[in-house]
C-alpha cells in the first residue's frame, strides 16, 4: 500500500507505489454491521487489553501463538521507518509469536523482525523479485518450539518455479513461502504458508489461492496473508471450501472488535474488511485478535496486525 507515514513524493525502495485494494471481486463486501458473533469484548468500548499489555503474548503447549502483520514497505533511512521501527519492536517484543507471517517486509526490516524476537528465532523467504531482491513476506518461528523440516518460497504464477514471474494481470511479483514444521513440544507436523495476494486483478488473486491451497497439501495447516480481500471475497472462499477455515469465524473467544486492519488513514475503524486474516486447518482457535491500540503513541504500520491461538487437533499435550 501507499504509505501514509511518508511524505507522498518519497520513492520506495523499488521504485514502485501499491494502489488501494479495488474490492472488484467481492459481490457481497463485508458489511458496516460486520460478524459480531461470539465477541467478547464491548463493540462499542476499548480493546479489551490495556496498552502496555500483550494481547495475546507468548503462548504455552500445545498452544501455538501465530500473527500475521503487513509492516509496510518503507526505504531504510525514511522518516517513516524512523517513526515505526520502535514500535514495531516494541510490538514483537511484547506479543513474542510462536510463529509470524510479515507482509511487505524490505530486507532491513525482515532484519528488524527477526533480532526483534531474539536469537531463538529464525526467519525464511527472500525478495519477490527474479534477482530475490524487493519486498519479501518471511516466515519468523521460534526454534526453540518448532523444527524446520523442509521450506520452499514459489511465485504466484503460472510459472511457480520461475523467480519474479506474473500471471493474471499482476501488476508484481506475488509470492508464497511455505514450511513444514514439527512442534518440539506435542510431536505434531503441519505446513504454514505466508503471502500476499494481489491489490489490483481478481483473478490474479483467485489463481493465487488454488495455488496456496495446493500448497498447502492435505494435513494440518496456517495459512497468514494480506489477502488484499475481505472474508467473503471469491479468493477467501477458495481457501475455506477446502478446509482452511478464517481464524476469526472459528475462534472460541474475540479478543477484541472486529476492526478493518487495512487503515491507510492512520484511524481505526470497526466493520471493514479484514484483508489481513489467519486461515486454519486442522487446528481448534482458542482465541483472535485485530490489535488496534497504539505503541509507543503511534500505529506500526497502516496494516493492523492479526493474532490467534490455536492448538493442533489429535495432538497430545
Amino acid at each position: 500500500m501507499t504509505d501514509p507515514f511518508d511524505p507522498p513524493q518519497a520513492a520506495q525502495d523499488d521504485g514502485t507505489v501499491e494502489l488501494p485494494a479495488d474490492g472488484a471481486d467481492d459481490p457481497d463486501p463485508e458489511g458496516a454491521t460486520g460478524d459480531t458473533r461470539g465477541v467478547t469484548s464491548d463493540a462499542s468500548g476499548p480493546v479489551t487489553a490495556p496498552g502496555d499489555d500483550p494481547l495475546v503474548g507468548g503462548s504455552e503447549p500445545p498452544e501455538l501463538s501465530i500473527m500475521t502483520f503487513n509492516v509496510l514497505r518503507t526505504r531504510a533511512g525514511s522518516a517513516s521507518w524512523l517513526r515505526r521501527r520502535d514500535p514495531i519492536r516494541t510490538l514483537l517484543q511484547r506479543e513474542r509469536p510462536t510463529l509470524l507471517g510479515a507482509q511487505e517486509a524490505l530486507p532491513h526490516q525482515a532484519d528488524l523482525l527477526r533480532a526483534a524476537l531474539g536469537d531463538g528465532y529464525r526467519l525464511l523467504g527472500h525478495g519477490r523479485d527474479a534477482d530475490g531482491s524487493g519486498e519479501a513476506c518471511p516466515l519468523v518461528y521460534d526454534a526453540t518450539r518448532l523444527d524446520l523440516v523442509e521450506w520452499d518460497q514459489r511465485a504466484l504464477s503460472r510459472r511457480p518455479d520461475v523467480p519474479g514471474s506474473r500471471s493474471w494481470g499482476s501488476l508484481y511479483p506475488r509470492i508464497v513461502v511455505r514450511a513444514v514444521f514439527t512442534d518440539r513440544a506435542t510431536g505434531g507436523r503441519f505446513t504454514a504458508l505466508n503471502t500476499h495476494l494481489d491489490v489490483l486483478s481478481p483473478p490474479a488473486r483467485r489463481r493465487a489461492a488454488e495455488l496456496i491451497v495446493a500448497s498447502a497439501g492435505g494435513g494440518p495447516a496456517i495459512v497468514t496473508g494480506d489477502f488484499n480481500a475481505g472474508a467473503t471475497f471469491p479468493s477467501r472462499r477458495i481457501l475455506t471450501r477446502a478446509g482452511l477455515e478464517d481464524g476469526w469465524a472459528l475462534a472460541r473467544t474475540r479478543l477484541t472488535p472486529e476492526w478493518s486492519t487495512y487503515i491507510p488513514g492512520g484511524r481505526p475503524r470497526r466493520g471493514g474488511p479484514r484483508i489481513d486474516a489467519i486461515h486454519v486447518r486442522g487446528f481448534d482457535v482458542a482465541s483472535v485478535g485485530i490489535d488496534a491500540r497504539p505503541v509507543g503513541g503511534g500505529l506500526p504500520s497502516d496494516h493492523l496486525p492479526v493474532q490467534a491461538v490455536v492448538r493442533q487437533r489429535a495432538v497430545a499435550a
